[in-house]
């Protein structure tokens, strides 16, 4: 079978630059093979970034293109056998309809407050004339949603002790590219003891697991309608078949949910205050947009705010904070790109290299959120949620609680960005985010 051309280089020389360098390596390929190109990991990958490919690729899910039943296992680790994120076919496609309602629009709106008052409260710590890690607060911020929103815990130690351990496991993983080697080598997932990663992170599991699997009985034997928090939620959820989901099924959907919407979002978030804050036209025309709202705190008006959302989808493009789209697998033999593929060849989408390209973005590596004001662009030029049936089932709550954590922010703290040099991306586990700290300072409180 004849590949899309790619680097010659060993393969494990390719899986030691995908994991330490994959923007740059990406980068690389697409100026020298161009839209479409193969990269021999594991397996042999190819790597897309034309929209048109990308098109026949995300709305073919059910006939070209089919979600590999095995791909996903790196996640399983961490996520389990039940998530959204590592099933596929069926079972892909109950799961998702059962979590859906849980992001409707009007249960969003019912977070709205929530989110508003979490940030209030966690920034109240930021001190004048003081300098604060930008990362850090947002990552206080959004573990702190994601634990009332999903599941509906305020206080006690239960919630404490869950904030504490989901934080630790996600940044041992998105600091240790040795982690990431581990994902995607399962033959180094060996417990060597709990003074080792692995070791160290399977017992931090376990305690999570714990943890949540003690809520879900609590909440089953005394289970509240009339709350609408996530877990609540889908413990109510039904498929066409009047079952519910089982407790390893919620514990499953729970943990995706609050890593991947927990580290996205505050890396979404910290990102958003670095651009903002390193340039003043875009800091001067977002204020003065913000100033127009007064002293109402209205979601609706907030949502549709023509700058706010060009600036976030602005964040989103210019540094992703996930490279690629989920992989999907050549069913019946397809021509893309003037290559026939055969059945069984693993196909990625980069959604990185297709924000980056100049005949689309023109400039791409300038932060411009005026683009998002002069066009619009097709869900496979501007796809920072992935796309098809696989796309972020929390897209929606993500870009809403962005928005509300920087009106918040902008409204409440005058900020100065302190870190003077550029800051760039790189890998952070499976996804990517800055790779140096970000720091601003308080001038003043509004």
């Amino acid at each position: 079978m004849k590949l899309p051309n790619g680097p010659q280089s060993p393969a494990i020389a390719q899986m030691l630059q995908w994991v330490a360098i994959p923007m740059s390596l990406m980068t690389a390929c697409a100026k020298r093979y161009g839209d479409i190109f193969t990269l021999n990991l594991t397996i042999p990958i190819v790597i897309v970034s034309n929209p048109q490919a990308l098109q026949q690729i995300l709305t073919g899910d059910t006939k070209e293109f089919s979600a590999p039943s095995d791909w996903n296992k790196q996640f399983e680790s961490l996520l389990g056998k039940n998530s959204v994120i590592t099933i596929a076919g069926e079972a892909h496609k109950r799961q998702r309809q059962l979590l859906t309602p849980a992001f409707h629009g009007e249960m969003m709106q019912s977070h709205a407050k929530t989110i508003r008052n979490i940030t209030e409260e966690i920034i109240q710590s930021c001190q004048e004339n003081k300098t604060f890690c930008v990362r850090s607060v947002m990552q206080q911020i959004t573990l702190r949603v994601i634990m009332q929103a999903v599941f509906g815990l305020y206080a006690g130690d239960r919630a404490q002790e869950l904030e504490r351990v989901l934080s630790a496991i996600m940044d041992a993983g998105a600091n240790s590219p040795l982690r990431t080697l581990f994902l995607y080598y399962p033959a180094l997932q060996r417990d060597l003891g709990k003074l080792t990663p692995w070791g160290t992170f399977l017992r931090r599991r376990e305690y999570a697991n714990q943890l949540i699997y003690a809520e879900i009985r609590e909440r089953r034997q005394n289970f509240d309608a009339s709350r609408t928090d996530i877990l609540s939620l889908l413990m109510a959820a039904r498929d066409e078949n009047g079952e519910a989901m089982t407790d390893e099924e919620l514990r499953d959907e729970l943990m995706t949910l609050l890593t991947a919407g927990h580290e996205t979002t505050a890396t979404a978030l910290t990102w958003a205050l670095y651009w903002i804050h390193k340039f003043p036209s875009v800091r001067y025309k977002l204020l003065e947009e913000l100033q127009n709202l007064g002293d109402e705190f209205d979601i609706n008006t907030i949502h549709k705010l023509p700058y706010l959302n060009a600036v976030c989808n602005e964040t989103l493009r210019i540094y992703p904070v996930g490279m690629l789209t989920f992989p999907r697998e050549v069913k019946e033999a397809v021509n893309l790109c003037g290559y026939d593929l055969e059945p069984g060849t693993i196909l990625m989408g980069s959604i990185y290299l297709t924000h980056q390209r100049p005949d689309i973005y023109p400039e791409p590596q300038i932060f411009k959120p005026e683009r998002f004001l002069e066009r619009q662009f097709s869900p496979y030029e501007f796809l920072p949620f992935g796309g098809g049936v696989r796309r972020c089932i929390g897209n929606v709550f993500a870009l809403f609680e962005m928005k509300i954590v920087l009106t918040t922010i902008l409204s409440k703290l005058d900020l100065e960005l302190v870190t003077k040099q550029d800051v760039k991306p790189q890998r952070r586990g499976l996804v990517t985010g800055p790779n140096q700290q970000i720091n601003l300072m308080v001038k003043g409180k509004r």
